[in-house]
């Protein structure tokens, strides 16, 4: 296999559909779940606790500050889908400005994270990694919060965890997905920002 060019990449997710690895060396397949899971930033729900320590200060976020290794931690796991070549074509995707990382600094360590896919007012979420406790789940509060602020309206976090669903995640069927994934494709939203 080699990397998936961004241009078939980006008409994957306007479809509904997005790519996995059949394990660290494996063949890649497409997948478009149903149901799908889907967080609404205007539903998206801050525990107490966590919401204490974003107002902390605790982590430092940054924006595609280092997207490779953002990808490279999600993907040391004993078991994982994000092969090499699911890492070339994202990296691609980065450089023309699609693919972005969320990352949660401490001590000027990269300590967690996320990445994920910006179209139109969509944000396709497709991992996330901690070093240290709450370091992903502060990556995904300013992503949401930057969602808010740039205007964009469906995060796509694709299969439910329990872990997702305190934040607010529900499941709709395909059908639904896609209409709200049309609403947010003709939305006409720049991942913006001095951070990006």
């Amino acid at each position: 296999m080699t990397a998936i060019p961004p241009d078939v990449l980006l008409r994957m997710y306007a479809s509904g559909v997005f790519p996995m690895a059949d394990g660290k060396d494996g063949e890649i397949y497409l997948y478009s779940p149903d149901p799908r899971t889907i967080i609404l930033p205007e539903h998206f729900h801050v525990p107490d606790s966590l919401r204490r320590t974003w107002r902390s200060g605790r982590f430092e976020i940054r924006f595609n500050t280092c997207f490779d290794a953002v990808m490279r931690q999600c993907a040391a796991r004993d078991e994982t889908w994000i092969s090499d070549d699911i890492i070339r074509s994202y990296v691609l995707l980065h450089e023309r400005g699609a693919a972005h990382s969320v990352e949660a600094w401490r001590n000027g360590a990269l300590v967690g994270g996320l990445y994920g896919v910006a179209l139109g007012g969509a944000f396709f979420g497709e991992s996330m990694f901690h070093i240290e406790r709450d370091a992903s789940k502060i990556a995904l509060v300013a992503l949401v919060e930057h969602m808010r602020v740039r205007g964009m309206t469906l995060l796509d976090v694709q299969y439910s965890t329990p872990h997702l669903r305190r934040f607010g995640a529900e499941d709709v069927p395909r059908a639904r997905y896609l209409e709200l994934l049309e609403e947010a494709l003709v939305l006409e939203v720049s991942w913006g920002g001095s951070e990006s």
